[in-house]
């Protein structure tokens, strides 16, 4: 049984850097500056000091049979409208079930409700099957620039997608 919930829960932030580590590691032969990277991602959204909304902002975790599986979260942008959507994954033993659309969804329905008019995200080339993901989801490319990588050069790419149904600030 698959089930999605928010990330609050002792062990899940540390579990989402550590599960990007080992799985990115084994998928690409990433080093730990790509964890290092996570691990700055899920600190900020942990950092009392940053006041994060609760109703802006969030982190989900998915479980099969009890056991965490995937993760997701939206955090705030500069720009009020736009949220951007971080550190999506689906391990290995859980993938093919749709999960990683299951958690897109739940992130994208979050963000209509927050009143997020667009949502964007940052991703690699290599990342074919989050690419599928974001995709089907409404996603589009946006530009592309080399990266340094996490052990060897990569293509960063910006996606986003525009809510439609979310409410706007129409205030001048």
């Amino acid at each position: 049984m698959v089930t999605v919930r928010r990330a609050d829960q002792a062990g899940d932030l540390g579990w989402m850097v550590m599960a990007h580590g080992e799985v990115y590691q084994r998928e690409f032969g990433w080093n730990t500056s790509f964890e290092a990277l996570v691990a700055q991602i899920v600190a900020g959204f942990a950092d009392p000091a940053a006041k994060r909304d609760p109703a802006r902002e969030a982190a989900w975790i998915a479980e099969a049979d009890g056991v965490r599986a995937g993760c997701v979260m939206l955090v705030a942008t500069a720009d009020p409208g736009v949220a951007r959507l971080r550190v999506l994954l689906v391990t290995e033993a859980a993938r093919g079930h749709g999960l990683g659309g299951t958690l897109v969804r739940e992130c994208l329905s979050f963000a209509r409700a927050a009143g997020y008019h667009q949502v964007t995200l940052w991703t690699v080339d290599e990342c074919v099957s989050a690419r599928r993901i974001y995709e089907a989801e409404g996603f589009t490319l946006r530009s592309e620039e080399p990266h340094p990588g996490f052990a060897y050069p990569v293509t960063g790419q910006t996606w986003t997608t525009s809510l439609s149904g979310a409410l706007r600030d129409t205030r001048c």
